[in-house]
């Protein structure tokens, strides 16, 4: 888009900073593109409190913005190519502190791609902890831009574990409990299994709805992910026999040639689901064990080099990407090729 054409009604600039509810406020923005059927493009743009294209905020604003590309991703229907996502990195030319100043360099951004909305986060915080919402929504309104809170739901100051779920939640989580009590009981439809898995379901169900799958569920996205999920497990399975032979080999093997270390990176995954995958392929895979996992730091003990190689060529956390994020986001860079590796 070239500066001063006209952009399509559905675009929308949305600042961005780490918060609570940032992850709804994205899932809100596609949302309502992809039911309104209008090709349109968001905007996150990330402005910088510090100056300069380098440092440690630079690098966390790329961090989340590329983040953000893949929640997109993950959010939009399959296919779906009315959303379109552009990321960028503001204010790096000068110094952002007050709500007048993140307001020049964001209606500087919507000037020049020609977009006319501003979505904020409700959590939206740019200079850390000092709510500035109310006045930076001011200053963008009296730009002439239209300026919008998204209505998505605030966490408590005690962060609650349960968040609000619909039925869809809950018929979810009753059928894979029903589907897995008929595992356990060799698939029988003899009318004790039945009531009691019916009863046992109904039980964790209404139990875990409230903490389980608290986001919209889109029964397509899901389709899409248990497929993957079923090529995962057989990829996982190929790995965990590979892995066996090795450890084999070094057990019976006259020197006995391990070398133990700990490993620790920051895996390329975000949310709880998808580390807890990882985390627990990983400690299946014989010759690793996942010590410790804090948001996306994993603490890693390797048995031998080979194990430890295996490791940080990312095969696990690609396939993981893989089932959650899609294609695009298999490619991202390995643990050895982002080198975040301590040992």
């Amino acid at each position: 888009m070239t500066d001063g054409d006209a952009a399509p009604a559905g675009d929308v600039v949305v600042p961005v900073k780490e918060s609570n509810t940032l992850r709804n406020t994205v899932g809100y923005v596609v949302r309502q593109v992809v039911e309104s059927g209008e090709p349109s493009t968001l905007h996150f743009v990330y402005p910088l409190s510090s100056r300069g294209t380098v440092g440690d905020e630079h690098d966390r604003a790329t961090d989340l913005l590329e983040r953000i590309e893949l929640w997109v991703e993950e959010d939009r229907e399959e296919n779906d190519e009315s959303v379109s996502v552009e990321t960028a990195v503001i204010g790096a030319d000068e110094y952002l502190f007050s709500p007048g100043d993140y307001t020049d360099a964001i209606a500087e951004y919507a000037e020049r791609q020609g977009v006319d909305r501003v979505v904020l986060d409700p959590e939206y915080r740019p200079t850390g902890t000092t709510p500035l919402l109310p006045a930076l929504e001011r200053e963008i309104r009296g730009t002439g831009l239209d300026v919008e809170e998204a209505p998505v739901e605030r966490e408590t100051r005690r962060g609650r574990l349960a968040r609000r779920s619909g039925l869809g939640q809950f018929l979810l989580l009753f059928g894979l409990s029903a589907g897995f009590y008929l595992f356990l009981a060799g698939w029988s439809l003899k009318p004790y299994t039945i009531i009691t898995g019916v009863v046992s379901a109904g039980a964790v169900a209404a139990t875990l709805w409230h903490v389980s799958f608290t986001g919209a569920i889109s029964p397509r996205r899901l389709a899409t992910q248990f497929g993957r999920l079923g090529l995962y497990a057989v990829f996982l399975l190929w790995e965990i026999a590979k892995a066996n032979l090795q450890i084999a080999y070094v057990v019976l093997h006259p020197s006995l040639p391990i070398d133990p270390k700990m490993v620790e990176f920051d895996a390329d995954v975000w949310s709880t689901v998808p580390a807890a995958t990882l985390a627990n392929s990983i400690t299946l895979t014989p010759g690793t064990l996942t010590v410790d996992v804090e948001r996306r730091h994993f603490t890693i003990h390797s048995l031998t080099a080979g194990a430890r190689e295996d490791l940080l060529d990312g095969k696990l956390e690609r396939a993981v990407r893989f089932v959650f994020y899609g294609r695009s986001a298999a490619r991202r860079p390995t643990p050895s090729e982002r080198e975040e590796v301590e040992e």
